[in-house]
């Protein structure tokens, strides 16, 4: 494993110094939206300082605004292994989400089917029943409950030769399972469905390769890639010239910029720029050999990915060792490479929010609910009962944190 410098890395987030109570802030929130590198926010100061226009005009803040956007665009480009017209910007995930899906239902027909999972987030899932309202027919791939990972078994089954897509998502940001996305893609490519992955979770948690994949869309948000509010949307290119976006008459049509509407979060995409130049750094810093910018993030990435591993197998086992904790999830450590360190859990005598709020007031931030993924707290039964506690570890945690709060569950549990 290349060394991952955590001292460089903590130094790097500002809110990490903050202080709850006089305890330091413990940030296990990070699935709702990790926090963001110094660099952020001050590449977003001097864009609205120094280039704040808008686009096209004849002059020296709307050239430098032109700049900002296409120099996001090639980061993005780098960090998914695309082509940069194949990146459209947004407001984020949901919104392009439900646009992509108004626009995709235009080419559907009665009786086309769409295939959904029980592990998904509701902006993957919603969207895609609302086509139901023109005979389109939405099938919802089921789960093993003992380890949530996807029945790909129940996949196949779900799968047929009226299949037009298949959405998914890469890893569940509720317990955090990754699912066989490259194996979901050649099934459904079998039958001549597309297929339109959520990255939002995965991305802060591993390298993306679109192409070696062969996915047909794939949506992310830099808020969850400590970056600012900014949502990607990758598409094959033949796929955004095929399709007809809605947009008003005056703006372009060439690919990328007729999927994007209206003005866009230019000051985000200067920051989101600096997240990846941190993303960068990180890669150099644990592979100087990197002669690329996609380099550097696939090793960054790598590195994140192993050391979150480490961070799971420090906490997994030993939350399975508190009397009254239930995680839900992947609990084998032999199987951890099929998951993030997001884990969902429910401790006896306490409801998600009571455990939660608990937690908070020693700072530990933590969530509590069914983070939009309905349909997995309605299969597990949990609905009713408040969902789960969240944890959700990132790259700028440490194993001081973990042993904190679980000393603070002992305690709890006493």
């Amino acid at each position: 494993m290349p060394i991952f410098d955590l001292q460089w890395v903590r130094a790097q987030f500002p809110a990490l110094a903050m202080e709850v109570n006089g305890l330091p802030a413990v940030f296990f929130d990070g699935p709702g939206g990790t926090q963001v590198p110094h660099a952020v926010p001050q590449a977003m100061v001097d864009y609205l300082t120094h280039a704040n226009a808008n686009l096209h005009g004849a002059f020296v803040t709307s050239q430098r605004t032109e700049a900002v956007v296409a120099t996001a665009r090639q980061a993005i480009a780098d960090l998914l292994g695309c082509a940069p017209d194949e990146v459209v910007f947004g407001s984020n995930m949901t919104t392009l989400t439900w646009a992509m899906s108004r626009v995709i239902g235009r080419v559907l027909h009665p009786g086309d089917e769409v295939v959904v999972t029980c592990l998904d987030h509701d902006a993957n899932v919603a969207p895609w029943l609302a086509l139901k309202e023109q005979g389109v027919v939405v099938r919802t791939v089921d789960i093993h409950p003992h380890n949530c990972t996807l029945d790909m078994g129940n996949l196949k089954q779900q799968l047929t030769d009226r299949t037009r897509l298949v959405a998914i998502a890469y890893a569940s940001n509720a317990v955090g399972t990754v699912n066989p996305i490259a194996e979901v893609v050649q099934l459904a490519h079998t039958v001549g469905a597309w297929v339109f992955v959520d990255a939002v979770h995965y991305a802060p948690h591993g390298p993306i390769d679109v192409r070696s994949l062969d996915c047909d869309f794939l949506l992310c948000s830099a808020y969850k890639f400590f970056g600012p509010h900014v949502g990607i949307l990758y598409g094959k290119r033949a796929l955004l010239a095929q399709l007809q976006p809605f947009k008003v008459r005056p703006s372009p049509d060439t690919v990328p910029d007729r999927w994007e509407t209206g003005t866009l979060n230019f000051e985000g995409l200067a920051g989101l720029g600096a997240t990846i130049q941190y993303l960068t750094e990180l890669g150099q810093r644990v592979s100087p050999a990197a002669s690329t910018r996609r380099q550097a993030l696939v090793a960054a990435m790598g590195t994140i990915q192993e050391y979150e591993r480490s961070l799971s197998l420090a906490l997994i086992p030993n939350l399975l060792q508190i009397p009254g904790m239930q995680v839900y999830g992947i609990t084998d450590p032999g199987e951890f490479g099929w998951r993030t360190p997001t884990i969902g859990l429910r401790l006896a005598g306490y409801t998600p929010l009571e455990l939660a709020t608990a937690l908070g007031k020693q700072g530990i931030f933590t969530w509590n609910g069914n983070f939009y993924a309905l349909n997995l707290t309605q299969r597990l039964g949990l609905e009713s009962g408040g969902g789960l506690v969240r944890i959700g570890l990132a790259h700028y945690n440490t194993t001081a944190e973990i042993e904190r709060l679980l000393q603070n569950l002992h305690e709890l549990v006493c």
